[in-house]
């Protein structure tokens, strides 16, 4: 095993017996650049449309493969988890029509951005160009590895995935697939390519890419996105892990909060915009909470559903049953059936929570005042910042991108769910006619 060393102006890469390496996997990939690069709209379009008609074809194959992954997984990661890995027919011809959905969006290419004309004579545009070989690593959702491709070849980028462990069988399988859609239109099968390597090392050798790399992002925990943004040698987006906050403020239509909370919180508990705390103005937490517990919690034993584990603080206590909350519990994404609850006295005291405890992902109020919803809006330091509504809307889908390579929580280059004009950078072409200077 050869660790990366460092100094070297060039990363060194783990040897995996007779898999292809990081390394090699990388060379690969940047050999095909220059002809995505080159190639038209209506031709990355066709690679789309061939690869989502290639998902489809081999839709049993991605099945068997994922019904691998799941007893593979069962007893090591949570029921909300497996949700998230499974697969079945349903779900992979989503997977496929969203890739078709991308080719109706504009070319991000050749875009020119500005145009000067200086006095001297030259012509100097701004023009979206493709930012290159995008590399990601994330985990279990083996269908971030179709909507990666999808819009990595759009926006002229080859893409260069590592998923996790877990979906390791559904992603060979999903890749296979792909590749034979890309290779269909005419462009090389390395134009996607997936690491199979899933150890830290090969992180670790996508994080020291220098040379191959152009953009990382990382799609998961919050440890992985830590770690990658504290080692990373290549260009790193910080997406997301989400403690996500809905405030109900004391001007809010209760059945509206408890509907925007009840979504927010219930429809997917294992994605990055669940809501992980709610946060209730105490004018009106009398008669919020025991509502709220009611639609959470008994309702949905009731109705044979996984009830929500309500986290409680001091206040909230005295209204109604639940689980005293821990120091830490305001800082945790959950990912599950729990959420944290907290008395506010004002908007301002829920802006300030916000502000302490927040991952910058989305947050929320519920409220009837136009002033609290102003204030709220101009305050919260987030990505996606709502008035009475989901934060489960928080979705390259839902903001019209077609699908996302993830959602950003930093502010230079990208912000929020990341689409293709993210995927591009820009370069200025300079017209003259034998001007010096």
């Amino acid at each position: 095993m050869i660790l990366p060393t460092a100094g070297l102006s060039a990363p060194t890469f783990t040897e995996s017996g007779d898999k292809m390496t990081t390394l090699k996997i990388l060379q690969k990939a940047k050999e095909c650049k220059a002809s995505i690069a080159a190639s038209s709209g209506e031709q990355r379009n066709l690679a789309l449309i061939k690869m989502a008609e290639s998902l489809k074809k081999h839709c049993g194959e991605i099945i068997s493969a994922n019904e691998i992954d799941i007893i593979n997984a069962t007893g090591k990661i949570s029921p909300v988890m497996i949700d998230r890995l499974t697969l079945n027919k349903q779900r992979i011809y989503a997977m496929a029509d969203a890739m078709v959905e991308v080719t109706a969006l504009p070319d991000p290419l050749g875009e020119v951005l500005t145009t000067v004309s200086r006095p001297n004579g030259l012509e100097i545009k701004k023009v979206s160009v493709p930012l290159g070989l995008l590399a990601m690593i994330y985990e279990s959702r083996p269908n971030v590895t179709s909507d990666a491709a999808a819009l990595s070849i759009k926006a002229g980028n080859v893409c260069v995935l590592r998923g996790g462990k877990e979906a390791i069988n559904s992603n060979l399988e999903i890749i296979k697939a792909l590749r034979e859609g890309v290779v269909t239109a005419g462009f090389p099968e390395n134009t996607v390519s997936l690491i199979t390597d899933t150890t830290r090392q090969s992180a670790t050798d996508l994080m020291t890419a220098v040379g191959y790399v152009d953009m990382l992002i990382p799609r998961g925990g919050a440890g992985l996105i830590r770690s990658c943004v504290e080692n990373a040698k290549v260009p790193c987006i910080e997406t997301g892990t989400g403690i996500c906050h809905i405030y109900v403020d004391g001007s809010a239509d209760i059945e509206k909060a408890l509907n925007i909370v009840e979504n927010a919180k219930t429809s997917r508990p294992s994605v990055c915009n669940a809501a992980e705390v709610c946060l209730v103005n105490r004018t009106v937490a009398d008669k919020f909470l025991p509502l709220l517990k009611e639609r959470l919690v008994d309702k949905r034993i009731e109705n044979g559903l996984s009830p929500v584990e309500l986290r409680l603080c001091e206040r909230s206590q005295k209204i109604i049953d639940g689980t005293k909350a821990s120091d830490t519990d305001f800082d945790t994404e959950f990912l599950d059936y729990i959420l944290g609850v907290k008395i506010v006295d004002s908007v301002a005291e829920a802006i300030d929570h916000i502000s302490a405890h927040s991952t910058g992902h989305s947050e929320c109020i519920v409220t009837e005042s136009t002033d609290n919803a102003n204030r709220f809006t101009l305050l919260v330091d987030s990505a996606a910042v709502y008035v009475n509504a989901s934060t489960r809307f928080t979705d390259g889908g839902e903001f019209g991108l077609g699908c996302e390579m993830g959602i950003s929580t930093q502010k230079l280059h990208a912000r929020g769910p990341m689409g293709l004009k993210e995927l591009t950078s820009y370069k200025y072409i300079i017209r003259g006619n034998g001007q010096t200077r």
